[in-house]
């Protein structure tokens, strides 16, 4: 189903987050969102997960407007993995990977052959089925990624927001996680990312939508908007792009001498602010 943002505007008391924000996200395609901290990634996630209320705008997912729905219908359509997940006690991975199904069960529908099915394919899909059995906080830092990550996967959504969903993770473990990420979303699902690491969006990223003060300053493929002068905008730091020898995809590399002096952020050619539009 296609994910479409239109006009978003949302904030907290006494500070806007987000303005104005349009995207447009197709079946089977990943949207990595970048940008310094506080630049709003997280808020407009949440947004498309109705979890925060936005001042304007819509989220539309295959034409309904999700804030619209009930929230259980809305959790059918759109599955959320948060930064930093906190998972009940000693709960297992497949457990943990069980609570994705919530949103399917209710008064007139228990666990059925549907949800175990639903659980056991997550497990599959996301490699840890021989983990299984094992509790959730004796596990490695990459393998409870993936459980949680499974978990997202048994809510069977048609779109999936991941949060930082390889925070904290080694580059071993980050790379298995993002290489899941592309098998979900070639499956035919819609993905939206958020991640700080540029070279890794860049990499796994059919387009890059950069924030800066909550506003889209940039978007397209990634070998087309990063550049010196985006790394510039978004940190303040010079970069030397390189192109990845195998596929050329374009690779960050910071500049020694450290982040760039107020005027030297103020200098940086202006970048043009457009909406993500996807066919």
């Amino acid at each position: 189903m296609e994910l479409r943002v239109e006009k978003l505007t949302a904030g907290y008391p006494g500070r806007r987050a987000v303005t104005d924000v349009d995207l447009t996200v197709a079946p089977g395609r990943v949207v990595v969102i970048v940008g310094p901290n506080g630049c709003g990634k997280s808020t407009l996630l949440r947004c498309m997960a109705r979890l925060h209320q936005p001042e304007s705008g819509r989220v539309q997912v295959d034409g309904s407007d999700l804030w619209k729905l009930r929230p259980r219908d809305a959790a059918h359509r759109v599955a959320l993995l948060p930064q930093s997940p906190q998972a009940p006690e000693a709960v297992t991975a497949a457990g943990l990977v069980r609570y994705g199904r919530h949103p399917h069960q209710g008064l007139f529908r228990q666990w059925s052959h549907e949800d175990e099915r639903a659980v056991a394919d997550a497990l599959d899909a996301t490699g840890v089925s021989e983990l299984a059995d094992r509790r959730l906080d004796r596990l490695s830092g990459g393998q409870r990624q993936r459980c949680w990550l499974a978990m997202t996967l048994a809510q069977d959504t048609p779109v999936t927001l991941l949060d930082e969903p390889t925070s904290a993770l080694d580059i071993g473990h980050a790379v298995e996680v993002l290489e899941l990420v592309r098998e979900v979303a070639s499956a035919g699902r819609t993905v939206v990312m958020v991640l700080h690491d540029l070279a890794a969006a860049a990499r796994y990223a059919d387009r890059i939508v950069a924030l800066q003060d909550g506003r889209v300053v940039a978007e397209g493929p990634p070998r087309e908007v990063v550049d010196a002068g985006l790394v510039r905008r978004l940190y303040g730091i010079e970069a030397d792009i390189l192109r990845a020898p195998t596929d050329g995809a374009p690779v960050v590399v910071p500049a020694s001498g450290g982040p760039l002096p107020p005027s030297g952020l103020s200098a940086a050619a202006p970048l043009t602010e457009a909406p993500l539009t996807e066919a």
